[in-house]
């Protein structure tokens, strides 16, 4: 095995893993039952796994075919930064709008946080 084996097999190891926590995010979005739970899921688990797999696009291609790709770049920025916020935004949207939490006994309203 030589440097781009072992490289390409670095890079694929990563977008499997993107992909599986891609993937646990969307099992999560389903089996979740509020909003607040499955913003969570949605920004926290599938940010991690685009970033995974972005990360994994631009080590394969920094390695074979010696392209920096400033896009790539831009892209695991732009939604490192976008993804958190845009989720927060949205579950505060949803508690301000009165959208109430998930209890498991039928009849009985989560208590506010505040």
């Amino acid at each position: 095995m030589n440097v781009n084996d072992i490289s390409n097999l670095i890079a694929a190891l990563i977008i499997l893993l993107g992909s599986i926590m891609t993937l646990i995010s969307t099992i999560g979005i389903v089996k979740f039952k509020d909003v607040y739970t499955r913003s969570h899921a949605a920004t926290k688990s599938s940010t991690l796994g685009v970033l995974l797999t972005l990360s994994g696009v631009f080590i394969y291609f920094w390695v074979n075919d010696h392209y920096f790709s400033v896009r790539i770049i831009l892209g695991i920025v732009f939604l490192y930064i976008t993804s958190p916020v845009a989720g927060h935004l949205i579950t505060r949207a949803a508690y301000h709008s009165g959208v109430e939490m998930y209890t498991e006994e039928k009849g009985k309203k989560a208590e506010r946080l505040n």
